[in-house]
């Protein structure tokens, strides 16, 4: 079963970028929250995270901060 993947970034952030296209090699489907432009994100993100920092990506619940290849895959099963 696919996991349920939420990655909070910004539009001018490359390790939001990387992340993106991380997820895009490895077939992985995302929720790609804008916490720039949607301020209810931001709150919601801090809330989960404890961070100001993007990225920040949410795998059913377990939260991985920056761009983390090894976090990413380890929690993807990839």
């Amino acid at each position: 079963m696919a996991k349920s993947v939420t990655l909070y970034g910004t539009s001018t952030c490359p390790y939001c970028a990387m992340t993106k296209n991380f997820l895009k090699e490895h077939n992985v489907p995302f929720e790609d929250v804008d916490v720039g432009q949607n301020r209810t994100a931001l709150e919601e993100m801090m809330k989960k995270s404890g961070q100001m920092s993007v990225p920040v990506i949410d795998i059913d619940g377990k939260i991985v901060l920056g761009f983390d290849k090894k976090a990413l895959s380890q929690e993807l099963g990839l």
